[in-house]
Order: structure tokens, then sequence, then C-alpha cells
């Protein structure tokens, strides 16, 4: 029997996360573990072992999603890949409607931010928020809802029976979203292979003195490592102090692993949230 896939995503069938999770398990069948939020996706991972998730941390225009890198932190899930996927917005209606039906347009609020352009053509439709993007067009397709439009992925327009009108209705062609996909420590082996192994994710907090970032930055340059990220977050508590992100790019793990060993005595703390391969870019 083929082995199916259990994947925790924050979302329903249709949604970005939903699209990263099946290109990224492209040769796999998939079963989706659908929550409404990023709290209920970590909380499957812990619930049932054998279950991965997908779930965003950073997207190119809208920045760090910064409770996502607290819930990972906290949650003892490791990193085992990624994927980065473009953002592509379209617009869908009733399979029976047209342009000249449309009254309302629905979708997420970033998604709507994001076709400021388009919708400013079209003045003529009522802009309304709603909590998720394929959601805009699931609700549409169940209570047959005449004159709306939903803004998804164009996938989601298959998925609930709904007709694109037109695809490509973001403003930046450049938007991409990176997803992080996540297992269980014990189950990390089996989903990740050790041969592609190029890049790794750490947290760590500092003494409160003069360079001490400074004095990992240079150990990290020194063991030729490329610093690909830095994300600094508040510790709740402590005035002024700070827990900094980094992910780090590397061609031999060997090196990686020296220079980790030789930051370790310059922090206070520091943990690895994983070590994988770095993600592809898809549509």
């Amino acid at each position: 029997m083929t082995k199916v896939r259990r994947i925790a995503i924050q979302g329903i069938k249709g949604s970005f996360h939903d699209i990263a999770a099946h290109r990224y398990f492209e040769d796999e069948q998939v079963e989706l573990v659908c929550c409404d939020t990023f709290e209920q996706v970590f909380s499957s991972l812990h619930d049932d072992h054998d279950t991965v998730a997908v779930v965003a941390i950073e997207n190119t225009i809208a920045g760090s999603l910064l409770h996502n890198y607290e819930l990972l932190r906290d949650s003892g899930m490791t990193i085992v890949g990624e994927h980065k996927l473009r953002i592509s917005h379209s617009i869908m209606c009733l399979p029976d409607e047209g342009w000249e039906d449309l009254r309302e347009v629905n979708s997420h609020p970033v998604a709507l931010m994001q076709c400021r352009n388009f919708l400013s053509r079209h003045p003529g439709l009522k802009v309304v928020e709603v909590a998720d993007t394929a959601g805009a067009a699931a609700d549409i397709s169940r209570e047959q809802r005449h004159g709306h439009a939903a803004i998804c992925h164009r996938d989601a327009a298959r998925i609930y029976g709904m007709k694109v009108l037109q695809e490509g209705i973001e403003t930046n062609k450049h938007n991409f979203t990176r997803f992080l996909v996540l297992a269980h420590p014990e189950k990390a082996t089996a989903i990740r292979s050790r041969s592609t192994i190029n890049k790794a994710s750490l947290v760590f907090t500092l003494p409160h003195e003069e360079g001490s970032l400074s004095a990992i930055l240079s150990v990290l340059s020194f063991y030729k490592l490329n610093l690909t990220k830095i994300q600094s977050l508040p510790i709740i508590g402590q005035e002024w102090q700070y827990m900094f992100y980094i992910d780090l790019s590397f061609t031999d793990e060997k090196r990686y692993r020296q220079a980790l060993n030789a930051i370790t005595p310059l922090t206070r703390e520091l943990k690895q949230l994983g070590i994988y391969e770095d993600g592809r870019q898809s549509i």
C-alpha cells in the first residue's frame, strides 16, 4: 500500500499552505490535517509523531511571522525542509457568472492589499475582508453567493467548483512566502536526506556585553558560513534583551559543526532549530 503523508497546515484545502505542502511532497500521497490556528498545527505534531507540518515563516513583502518563531522555539520540533512558493492570486466566481454580475470581492486582508492595483481598476467592487483566501472561495461556492468573487490561489477554483476570471492579479510578481517543514525529532532522519543538507537555523541569546553579537558573526565568517537571515525578538520580562534567530547556508557540514562548537561558549543559550536542504522555489 502507498504510504500516506499526514501534513498539518493552518488553513483549508486550496490555501497557500496546502499548495506549499503538495509542492514539497509532490511525489507522495498527502492527507491534510487542516487547522484553524498555528497553535493547533503544533498541537497536531505533539499528538501524532508521524504527522509533519508545513508552516509559513516569512514573506518577501510582509516580512517574518514572528509568532511562528516563538511557537517553533517552544515546540521542541525540528526543521527538516523548506519550500519557497510564489504568491500568485486569481479572482474567481460561481461558474454561471461573469464580470458583469459581480458586486463584491472577498479575501484575506493581506491578499487584498497585495492586489491593490487590480482592485483600484474595479472601483465598483465592494471589498470585504475574510479570515482565509481559500475560505472565501469555499464559502461562496457552498452558499451559492451570487455576485460575489474570491481572491485566492487558482487551485481553489478546481477544488470548490469556481470559475477563474483572471490570473496573476497581484501587484508584485516577486512575492514569495517561505514555508518550513517541521517534524518530531525522532522522525526527522526518515524525512530529510543527509546528503543534501546545506542549511541550518539557530536561536540563541547573548550576554549583555559590548561586541557579543559581532563576536558570533566573526566566527561564522571565519568558518566561511553564509548568514542568510538574522531576526531579533525581545525576551519578555528582560528589558533590552533579545533572542537572535539566524539561518546559515554551507557547503561543508563538518565546517558548520566546527563553527557551532566555536560559538556555543560565546552565547548564554543556543538551540539548533534544524538542519535541512535549501528549499526550491515554485509557483
